[in-house]
Order: C-alpha cells, then sequence, then structure tokens
C-alpha cells in the first residue's frame, strides 16, 4: 500500500522549469537547488556488460537497462509524481521519493529474475537515501530545462550520482533492500520497435560521448564542453543521430523475441505472435497523418543528452568534426578540466517507452555496440594508468 503524497514527493513535479539555452542554465548556479534529503537514488547496471556487448549482446543490454525505466515510470506515473531518471546504456538511474521506493525495488527485484531467467545477465538494483550522499560528503543539485515545446529534462551537477554508482559496483558494499514478496513488473508502454538507425545520410558517424567534469565549478566546465559541441558540430538538430528516412521497423523473429522475452516469461510464446500483429499496425499508422507526427515528435523527443553529473551525449557528425572536437576535448583533458571516453560507430539503436502515441512518449538512444559502455570502459581505463599519487611522508 503506498502511502499519501506530501509536498516533498512533488518536489520535482512542482520544479521551475527553465527555458533558456543550456550552455546559459549550466553557468547558472542559482537556478540549482539541493535534492530532498528525504528522496533515494535507485540504480540499476548490468554486471560485466561490456563482455556482453562484445559476444554480440548490446541490443539485450540496452534493453534491459531501457526496461527499468519504464518499470519506475509506470510506477511514478501511477502516483502521479514526477521524477528524474538518466538512462545509461547498461544501466538506469532514478532519484525518487521514498513513498514509491519500495514498490520499485520489489518491481526490480522481480525483473531481475527475469532477466537472468531469459538473458542470463546479472542486474544488479541497488538504493541509497540522498541524506547518506549528503553526509559523505558529496553534492547532488538538480534543475529542470526545457529543451523543446514537447520536451523538458533534468540536469543534476555534483557527483553524488557517482558516489552512489560506484557503491552499487563494489562487491564489498550492498545496496540490498528489504521488500516484500515481489511485485510482478509492469513494462506496458515499452517499445522496442526500430532497428538499428544508420547514420544521417549527410553525415559519417555516431559519436557517443560520456565526460566527466574534474575541477570546480563543475557547470561552467560543461557549459564550456556543450558550447565547443555547439560550434564544431552546430544546433541540436543539425547533429541528431536519429532522422526519420533512416528509421526501420524490425522484421526479424529473433529480434521480436529478445524484445519480448524482457517484458514476459518465456512460457508465454502466444504474444509472439500479437506482436507479429501489433507490428504490421504500426507499420499502417506510420503511413498515417497522427503518424507522421508521431515520427516528427520521435526525433524531437530522442534522449540523446542526458546531464547526471557528467556529459552523456550521442550525436552524429563527420569525421573532420569529431577530430576537431576530440582535439578541444584533449587539450582539456590535459589541464585536468575533464576526463572523457568516446566511442565511435555507423549507427545508433533506440529503445522506446510509449504511453501515449500522442503525447507521452519517450525515446533513449545509445550508440550502436555499446557506445555509452564502451565510452566508460574508456574512462576506466584512462584512469587506471594514471600514475598513483604518493602518501606525504
Amino acid at each position: 500500500m503506498i502511502e499519501a503524497i506530501n509536498k516533498s514527493d512533488l518536489f520535482y513535479t512542482d520544479l521551475e522549469q527553465f527555458n533558456v539555452p543550456l550552455a546559459e542554465l549550466l553557468s547558472s548556479s542559482s537556478s540549482f537547488c539541493n535534492v530532498p534529503d528525504d528522496w533515494e537514488v535507485i540504480l540499476t547496471d548490468i554486471k560485466n556488460s561490456t563482455r556482453a556487448i562484445v559476444e554480440g549482446q548490446h541490443q539485450t543490454v540496452n534493453l534491459v537497462a531501457t526496461s527499468t525505466i519504464v518499470i519506475v515510470l509506470n510506477i511514478a506515473f501511477q502516483k502521479g509524481i514526477d521524477i528524474p531518471f538518466f538512462f545509461g546504456g547498461d544501466g538506469a538511474t532514478f532519484i525518487v521519493p521514498s513513498v514509491i521506493s519500495r514498490d520499485i525495488m520489489s518491481s526490480l527485484e522481480s525483473f531481475k529474475v527475469n532477466t537472468k531467467e531469459n538473458f542470463n545477465l546479472d542486474l544488479r538494483i541497488g538504493i541509497i537515501p540522498v541524506r547518506d550522499i549528503y553526509k559523505a560528503g558529496f553534492e547532488l543539485q538538480i534543475a529542470k530545462h526545457r529543451r523543446s515545446s514537447v520536451f523538458a529534462m533534468p540536469v543534476i551537477l555534483g557527483n553524488g550520482l557517482t558516489y552512489a554508482e560506484g557503491i552499487l559496483k563494489d562487491e564489498n558494499r550492498n545496496l540490498a533492500y528489504p521488500t516484500a514478496a515481489e511485485k510482478e513488473s509492469d513494462l506496458s508502454g515499452m517499445e522496442c520497435r526500430w532497428d538499428q538507425i544508420p547514420v544521417p545520410a549527410d553525415q559519417d558517424e555516431v559519436l557517443t560521448l560520456l565526460i566527466i567534469g574534474e575541477i570546480e565549478p563543475q557547470g561552467m566546465t560543461y557549459s564550456k564542453v556543450l558550447s565547443k559541441i555547439d560550434t564544431i558540430f552546430g544546433s541540436h538538430q543539425q547533429r541528431q543521430p536519429i532522422s526519420i528516412k533512416k528509421l526501420r521497423l524490425k522484421s526479424t523473429y529473433n529480434r521480436l523475441r529478445t524484445d519480448l522475452l524482457a517484458k514476459y516469461n518465456s512460457g508465454r510464446l502466444s504474444l509472439y505472435l500479437v506482436n507479429g500483429i501489433s507490428g504490421l499496425a504500426a507499420y499502417l499508422y506510420f503511413m498515417t497523418r497522427p503518424g507522421m507526427r508521431y515520427l516528427s515528435e520521435l526525433v524531437e523527443m530522442s534522449d540523446t543528452l542526458v546531464l547526471d553529473g557528467r556529459i552523456n551525449m550521442v550525436i552524429s557528425g563527420t569525421k573532420a568534426q569529431r577530430i576537431e572536437l576530440l582535439e578541444n576535448l584533449d587539450v582539456m583533458e590535459s589541464s585536468g578540466e575533464i576526463i572523457y571516453g568516446v566511442h565511435i560507430s555507423t549507427s545508433s539503436i533506440m529503445s522506446c517507452y510509449v504511453r501515449d502515441m500522442k503525447e507521452a512518449h519517450i525515446h533513449f538512444v545509445d550508440g550502436s555496440q555499446g557506445g555509452y559502455t564502451m565510452a566508460a570502459t574508456q574512462i576506466k581505463n584512462k584512469k587506471a594508468s594514471r600514475p598513483k599519487k604518493q602518501a606525504p611522508l
């Protein structure tokens, strides 16, 4: 039984939206406020995701990560609560009021069992109170940015979520959460009907970037990075890796089967036929005027930029643009301002949460072949190769 909502539960729902350029917002510390200390951070992550991606399971890894977002958003929607969430390719992070955390963890535990059974992937789940993040000396500041007429996104400054993620991946720590009987996962609205999406016709490649600011103020560093990206690649629309002309519906049995196994128990084979029929209906729908409007909004609502205390970005462009950007990032990295990872591919993968075809749909984008995961691996390797600081004598 979920408790009654109080004012704190609606903190993010009521948070002011800023309709200014993102680089401007990041450089304005007064636009950010602390996340309430009675909220909680919930994290999901696939253990050994890099190995799974190398073995060819990159789309399955992405699908499982998206599924955890759908589970959590369905619970929050049923309670009328808006929450910040962050897609990471092989997992996701959520900041939630405690009033819904127990139901979320119970549903994720159920999905964890399903993930192991159907894909032999180990899904890690953890929860940590925001007050514990603050007690450990880490910051967690948030603002809400209205990127378009139909899409608002959370923006985080501070390394609080990175700290929480480190605890989740630490085998010696335990973020387990005692729950009652596992609650069946609600994956209604999850749609993964699109095949890999090739780079737009006038561009060469898809670039997946993960950038961590290492000096304060972090917002100013990120404002500088995004300004460089704007200068080199142009506007958000110009570097958008998703284009309507390149969208193709999935058509093979194996791809449809993988999507369904994430949603349902493997014994419910009759649902494969249902999904095939819905795929045909989707093809016909996208030829109608409402369907074409949906596709246009799909591009606009593609989640190609995530700011969770880091910059997570999927963009498209030319090889020359990529070389110029990386030269600039190398300079910033050499000066100690940032550390970054990058993955280059020729396509994107996209999974979707479609609660309403008319207005309530979100589309999660990653570079193919495990873009975010491989970029994170590059950062991990860079950190490992740094000379260790000697203890003072």
